[in-house]
């Protein structure tokens, strides 16, 4: 039984996580800096282990 998808989530994952292993094993810093401003606009956001309640 042969499903046409529009959409293959599985393809474009893989594809996804190729390009920036890719991107990464050229240029090992990118990774940092592409974390850290992530970081950066997400700052409020993102709740400290210290702060969080339990």
């Amino acid at each position: 039984m042969k499903i046409d998808k529009e959409l293959d989530a599985v393809r474009m994952m893989r594809k996804i996580r190729d390009t920036h292993y890719n991107e990464y094993s050229k240029n090992p810093h990118l990774r940092r800096e592409r974390l850290n401003a992530i970081h950066s606009k997400y700052q409020g956001k993102i709740k400290n282990i210290e702060t969080s309640s339990l």
